[in-house]
């Protein structure tokens, strides 16, 4: 980036500190920056046919980068609730300046603070930072009024312990500050605010207004739990105020010179001034640079610099910014860049918005959900990294919305699971909005968000049953339902869907409250793709939509291009076998992926619909990819999938396929790695661990080894592949449920030698304090996950039971056990293949 703002002008080799080289005395090379990006301009010429001058092609790194710096304040601000429009951007930093007034506009800030020190800022804060010590205690207990006396005395121990502490480094006592904060989140939550200490009342409302804060909503009458009580003593240092300047006469002193600055694809004739040379309540307009011995600041066209009395200087604009910027509708390098990560970050600003105003523990603090844009026939443009299972099957929900509902309006949304129609299990619901034009009369875009709740029914808690032979008893179907209509919330249909079946979901208000949150999170989605809209123009967005697939299909067709055709049978703990070739064809550049001799439809659960299938093809696909793209349709583009009919991955009704979604995907996942060579197998499982009474429910999926490659080793205690969620903190856990967490460890040895090992899969044991029904859907707990090219095998799975006797029951890979108090279900996953033979 600094070679960039070098080529453009933004940054001279005589106003930049001489610290390069060897002895660090030497200027930039401005030359070699030249000779550089001409070198890259010649590049694009022959291999793109884009003709571009040295300074275009450093704008538009500039651009790339300050779109990334861009989108991640706007994540992170809407992480904490806050909208960036209303504040002033601070810079610090030596380079921040140099990008201040970009970002900004990125961002539609538009004020900017720079203070004297900004090229140092941290260090300078450092230096007049409070020396702070931190007491922190566990709770877990419900806020109650007869709860605070005891708080109060604890948060006292705490102040006499950090107190005694602070004194010792030397503070007076005049100089010390104590602040006593409580922990709080609501009863089934796992998130919690901290707040000041106080009434149960004030406490209470201190709580809400800040969950609001971050979460915009409140849950009335939910309980409040404290987690825990926290203690910050500070040591105030002797404050060092700005001093307070006369103002000048506002006169502009000569500036050092003019060099040329190339921004918004214009060249401009640009004064350069000393920092310490602009008095209080003189003014630059851009566009200008101010030098200083720490920091370059660029003062862009349209924006004006002006010196408080504090010696701040403090930059707005002072011009409209265009609204709506002119580029064209060919594909441009730079521009495809842009989108790719606009995209992205709108689908990523939607998953943090279901984060935050979502109400079960699954999507809140598991992130088990996805969310992603489609373009209006429902194929997908792109996602945020989520869970690889979710993004490549969302489309066929899509698709299924787009099919049957010739006459979608504005303002209505949908909902569906229904595994025969555009779903893949029932757990995991989707919710797809549509985004219309400015007349409300064609749709542009579908936003879809999909959510595994943590129940939706079916013969046992958790809807994960695992001997469950149709569908019906793994959940409640919900088949393209009409979740909002025309604005209005079908809640009582909904509820009515919900509970009337054979098999109603346990807990209504938590399935309806997540439904509203994805609504939530979809109409993020429609409001940043609106907002890109109105910015870039329709004509130009419609063209990237269709330029950032058409980069992925042919990243893909690259990709191809040096793959060997293969085959591989892939067998499954219950003997039951997916064979997979892949057909290269050099020519086309394209490959043909036939499924063709897998097993027929089982009478278990391991059946998975076609969707999941293709989900598994586009995620492979997209792993072989190098370049940071989105994983979009483009990449099934080059790609012929067959999937039989009537086959384990192509089901017909009522087949049941809960255990599809979850651990057919990872085998099809490593079918396919095998087929290309290119890997040793994950663990092949997302060990599905469930437990419940009439009281409890929990699910969780748990970690293992990866395979190992070419040239890396396998990771180890990882979620591989099609699944990307975490485990609840073992506190949380036992908090929560009346089990204790004994043991959570890497399982040496687990994974497979070679000349790269295979990654190591971990050690679970749990021990209940209350019976419970405990139940598995895991796999290779017979078959070990394989190596690759010489590599070993990785060790199979465990799943026991420990009994308060001393008995030991060994458990299949599919079961259901009745866990009595003091019993300990164990749980140890496999590693990942090896890859290569070890030398010696």
């Amino acid at each position: 980036v600094t070679d960039a703002n070098v080529m453009v002008g933004k940054l001279h080799p005589d106003f930049f500190p001489p610290v390069f080289g060897p002895k660090r005395d030497e200027k930039l090379d401005a030359d070699v920056v030249r000779r550089k990006f001409a070198a890259m301009a010649d590049e694009m010429q022959k291999s793109m046919g884009v003709t571009r001058t040295p300074e275009e092609v450093a704008e538009g790194f500039l651009k790339i980068a300050v779109e990334n710096m861009a989108n991640a304040i706007k994540q992170i601000s809407v992480q904490r609730g806050y909208d960036v429009t209303r504040y002033a951007l601070n810079c610090f930093g030596g380079a921040g300046g140099q990008h201040a007034c970009a970002v900004a506009d990125a961002l539609g800030m538009k004020t900017i603070l720079i203070h004297p020190f900004a090229g140092v800022l941290s260090a300078y804060g450092m230096g007049l930072a409070d020396l702070r010590v931190l007491k922190e205690k566990a709770v877990e207990a419900k806020l109650a009024d007869d709860l605070i006396p005891g708080l109060a005395t604890q948060l006292d121990g705490l102040a006499e312990e950090g107190v005694a502490e602070m004194q010792g480094q030397g503070v007076e006592d005049d100089h010390i500050k104590v602040l006593r904060k409580v922990h709080v989140r609501y009863d089934g939550s796992d998130t919690a605010q901290v707040v000041e200490f106080g009434s149960r009342q004030e406490i209470g409302e201190r709580f809400v207004e800040a969950h609001k804060q971050l979460y915009g909503f409140s849950m009335e009458g939910k309980g409040m739990v404290v987690e825990a009580l926290s203690v910050e003593v500070i040591g105030v240092t002797d404050s060092a105020e700005d001093p307070v300047l006369e103002t000048g006469s506002g006169v502009l002193p000569a500036a050092k010179g003019n060099l040329p600055m190339y921004c918004g694809a214009e060249r401009h004739d640009t004064p350069v001034y000393d920092r310490l040379d602009l008095a209080p309540g003189c003014i630059v307009d851009g566009p200008a640079i101010v030098t200083d011995a720490n920091a370059t600041t660029v003062v862009e066209p349209g924006w004006q610099a002006e010196v408080t009395t504090r010696d701040h200087m403090v930059l707005r604009r002072v011009k409209a910014l265009p609204t709506r910027v002119a580029i064209g509708t060919q594909v441009d390098p730079v521009m495809l860049e842009v989108f790719n990560n606009l995209f992205m970050s709108i689908a990523e600003q939607m998953g943090v918005t279901l984060q935050n105003t979502a109400y079960s523990v699954n999507i809140k603090e598991r992130l088990d959900f996805s969310c992603a844009i489609f373009d209006d026939a429902g194929n997908l443009i792109a996602n945020a990294p989520h869970m690889p299972v979710h993004l490549g099957s969302m489309g066929e929900s899509v698709r299924t919305v787009v099919r049957e509902n010739p006459d979608i309006r504005p303002g209505d949304v949908y909902a569906l699971n229904a595994p025969y129609n555009g779903g893949t299990h029932l757990p995991d619901v989707t919710v797809i909005t549509p985004v219309f034009d400015e007349e409300g009369r064609k749709i542009l875009f579908y936003v879809a968000s999909r959510g595994h709740h943590a129940d939706i029914g079916g013969t046992t808690p958790g809807s994960m049953p695992p001997d469950s032979v149709t569908v019906d008893q793994e959940g409640v179907m919900i088949d393209n339902f009409q979740l909002v209509d025309k604005g209005a919330f079908r809640e009582k249909e909904l509820v009515e869907l919900l509970t009337g079946g054979k098999y109603p979901v346990r807990n209504v208000t938590q399935n309806v409250a997540d439904l509203q949150a994805q609504i939530a999170a979809n109409e993020k989605g429609v409001a940043e793709l609106r907002k890109m809209v109105g910015h870039f123009g329709l004509d130009v967005v419609m063209a990237y939509m269709h330029h950032v697939q058409d980069n992925a299909e042919e990243q893909v067709r690259r990709v191809i291009g040096v793959l060997k055709d293969g085959s591989f049978a892939y067998e499954m703990d219950d003997g039951s076998v997916i064979k997979v070739s892949v057909s290269i064809d050099r020519e086309k550049r394209s490959a043909k992926i036939d499924f063709t001799g897998t097993s027929a439809q089982q009478k278990t659960n391991f059946n998975a619909p076609s969707a999941v299938c293709k989900a598994a093809v586009l995620y492979v696909f997209r792993t072989l990819v190098d370049d940071d793209i989105p994983m979009n349709e483009g990449c099934l583009k080059p790609l012929e999938v067959i999937i039989p009919k009537g086959s384990m991955l192509n089901p017909n009704y009522p087949a049941a396929v809960v255990a599809g979604n979850v651990e057919t995907s990872q085998c099809i996942t490593d079918a396919l790695y095998g087929a290309l060579g290119v890997m040793g197998a994950a663990q092949g499982t997302m060990n599905n661990f469930t437990f419940g009474n009439e009281t409890y429910q929990y699910y969780e999926t748990i970690c293992g080894g990866s395979g190992a490659g070419p040239d890396f080793d396998g990771c180890s205690a990882v979620h591989t592949h099609m699944t990307n969620s975490r485990l609840t903190d073992p506190e949380v856990l036992e908090w929560r449920f009346p089990v204790l967490v004994e043991d959570f460890r890497i399982r040496e040895g687990s994974g497979g030698a070679g000349l790269h090992k295979g990654g190591e899969g971990v050690i679970r044991r749990i021990r209940f304090r209350e019976a419970m029904t405990a139940a598995m859907l895991s796999g290779h707990r017979v078959i070990p996950p394989y190596g690759m090219a010489g590599g070993e095998e990785a060790k199979t799975g465990r799943n026991a039971v420990e009994r308060t006797d001393g008995t030991v029951i060994e458990l299949k890979h599919i079961n259901q056990i009745e866990m009595k108090p003091g019993d300990v279900y164990v749980i140890e996953t496999p590693g990942g293949g090896g890859y290569g033979k070890k030398a010696g």
